[in-house]
């Protein structure tokens, strides 16, 4: 009998967001960035700069209207396989009201688009 291909449960679903970020690390460094991907609890990003796994950090996410600064901590990182980019799963930390109206008022955006090309639903997630 075949089995039936993995399918990922996930508790707090990730959307396909392009948008520009700005990493600011503990000792004020900045590092530009692009989100790939947000859930309410974190997002994914793509840097040409590593950070490292439990860095502590802000973030500042920007769609081109809407703004959201956040607090975070990079729970995984993935090397670009030699082509400069490296990607990142960050999760959100002390998230007011304000970051969660943002965060919710972008999910809500992105759950009403059709489905493209990532498998059902359009969603991901973060590890960890």
């Amino acid at each position: 009998m075949a089995e039936a291909p993995y399918a990922v449960r996930r508790a707090h679903p990730r959307f396909s967001f392009f948008a520009e970020a700005e990493v600011t690390l503990h000792d004020g460094t900045g590092v530009r960035a692009q989100t790939a991907e947000l859930s309410s609890h974190g997002c994914y990003i793509d840097t040409l700069e590593p950070i490292p796994v439990r860095t502590k950090l802000r973030l500042r996410i920007c769609d081109g209207t809407n703004t959201c600064e956040l607090r975070g901590k990079v729970l995984y990182m993935h090397s670009g396989g030699g082509f400069g980019v490296f990607g990142m799963g960050v999760l959100f930390e002390e998230m007011g009201p304000e970051q969660h109206s943002a965060i919710d008022a972008w999910l809500r955006g992105l759950a009403r688009r059709p489905a493209k090309g990532l498998g059902e639903n359009s969603l991901s997630q973060i590890r960890g």
